[in-house]
């Protein structure tokens, strides 16, 4: 079920698409916000990062938040909780997980893990046929624990629910692309394929390229091998 903060973004981005925000307006101030949609401030700073991740707002402090549909986040902007981490930081750092995690489900992988993969990658691309980028992204977060959740290694899952939103907030930054929104849905097809196949070296090199291939829809090229 979507979080508090999740409902809120979606109420936002359908009233930014319906057109009551316009692109270059601000957002009516935190108060009246929270006022209309019922919820706290603080769920509603999280609605508005998640926006802003999607490229659907920006917040200038001091000034407000404005809508800026279709514009690309800053991937040089450290990421909400997460210190001095960066975009090519975080992604970095999950180059050197997830290929491993993704492997390693390969080798674990059950009929109900397969399925509950099955399930979110529907849920995703329906998402994305409706235009409900916060939701596809929620998806897509969730495709990618439910991997570290089948490979079985307590290690691995610790970090990977650790780095939740971090890793949330860095999915939710390709989608600010609009003519690549439907690929990283087509290079989950990839790694299920490999998943599939069994074979785990190829879950881990279509991984790999998926990670790429995000960074490179930020605008940002990093190594692979």
């Amino acid at each position: 079920m979507p979080s508090i903060s999740a409902i809120a973004a979606q109420a936002l981005q359908r009233r930014i698409a319906e057109g009551e925000f316009p692109s270059g307006s601000a957002l009516p101030s935190q108060r009246e916000l929270s006022d209309q949609l019922a919820i706290s401030r603080a769920s509603l700073r999280e609605a508005i990062s998640t926006l802003e991740a999607l490229g659907l707002v920006r917040s200038q402090p001091g000034k407000g938040v404005f809508v800026t549909a279709g514009s690309r986040p800053d991937p040089a902007r450290p990421l909400p909780g997460a210190g001095s981490m960066t975009p090519q930081a975080l992604i970095e750092f999950r180059l050197a997980l997830e290929p491993a995690w993704a492997a390693l489900a390969t080798r674990h992988m059950n009929t109900e893990g397969r399925q509950a993969l099955e399930d979110i990658q529907r849920g995703m691309e329906d998402a994305l046929r409706v235009g409900d980028l916060v939701m596809a992204a929620d998806w897509d977060l969730q495709f990618h624990l439910q991997l570290a959740e089948s490979s079985t290694n307590p290690g691995l899952i610790t970090i990977a629910h650790q780095f939740r939103e971090q890793i949330g907030h860095s999915l939710r930054l390709p989608f600010s692309n609009p003519g690549g929104i439907w690929e990283p849905a087509d290079e989950h097809r990839e790694i299920l394929a490999a998943i599939d196949a069994g074979d785990a070296a190829a879950t881990a090199a279509a991984m790999r390229r998926h990670l790429a291939a995000a960074a490179r829809r930020v605008g940002l090229e990093l190594q692979i091998e």
